[in-house]
């Protein structure tokens, strides 16, 4: 571990065979350039635009992920079900009841440096899910139980910048990195927060550029000046990668440096 810094790249929702297409043929590249030691993806819309599978899974970690995060569409396959059960780097906001499938957060090990990766989801215009704030709080607690992990990621999944906001000052210098993601639309925000995270608002979305976050533009249109209640499907069209790089420092586990990912491929 080169000048204690420990390289975190997390790309954002992943749309369709699209996205999954421009991470296999592309991520491998972007690793070995920012020599990233850790690779998180929001997979949640993996699948067809709606939700995750296995083979989309197997996709994103071939391609190069580490731990798979989701948020309110991991639910839309039967499939997904089964694989949060066992699958213990694929992820689901962790402030889901207690009874739902899966687990909200993972300690790996990558380059010699234990790092939590922590999936929220947020409740403003989503779910009547748990209190992400407290939520984190506890989990927070928990993680660092172990004395041997000071890194904490956090992939909050939530559709308010004011609530992304809140949240990021709410657990400024207890986590490294609080990313965004969820509305497939990258924002100019990135920083350090003054008391050490690291933070985007959301960090966009990985697949059709052209395109109604993802879907085929003229489906989208027609949605919305007919009100008819059109399938969507996944625009194909040059595609992007979406993301956020950030380098931690392994004694103080704060963020010493931030950068948006935004690449056309």
């Amino acid at each position: 571990m080169q000048d204690n810094k420990f390289k975190v790249l997390l790309l954002g929702d992943v749309y369709g065979q699209a996205g999954c297409r421009a991470l296999f043929f592309n991520l491998k590249n972007i690793i070995k350039k920012k020599k990233a030691d850790l690779v998180i993806i929001n997979g949640e819309n993996s699948a067809e635009g709606f939700g995750i599978v296995p083979k989309t899974v197997e996709q994103l970690i071939q391609s190069g992920g580490d731990v798979i995060t989701t948020g309110n569409h991991v639910w839309q396959k039967p499939e997904g079900v089964q694989l949060l059960r066992d699958t213990p780097n694929v992820l689901r906001p962790a402030n889901y009841p207690e009874e739902a499938p899966g687990r909200g957060f993972f300690i790996i090990e990558k380059s010699g440096i234990k790092a939590a990766v922590v999936n929220l989801e947020g409740r403003e215009g989503m779910s009547n899910l748990d209190c992400p704030f407290r939520s984190a709080t506890e989990i927070i607690k928990k993680i660092k139980k172990d004395k041997s992990v000071n890194i904490i990621i956090i992939d909050f999944h939530a559709e308010s910048t004011m609530e992304k906001e809140a949240f990021a000052l709410y657990l400024d210098g207890q986590v490294s990195l609080i990313a965004g993601t969820h509305t497939h639309v990258q924002t100019a925000d990135e920083k350090i927060l003054p008391k050490g995270t690291g933070y985007i608002t959301d960090v966009g979305m990985t697949g059709p550029e052209d395109s109604v976050i993802g879907s085929e533009k003229n489906i989208a249109l027609q949605r919305f000046l007919t009100q008819m209640p059109l399938k969507m499907e996944a625009a194909e069209t040059p595609l992007m990668i979406n993301g956020v790089f950030a380098e931690i420092c392994t004694i103080t586990g704060k963020a010493i440096s931030i950068e948006r990912i935004y690449e056309r491929v």
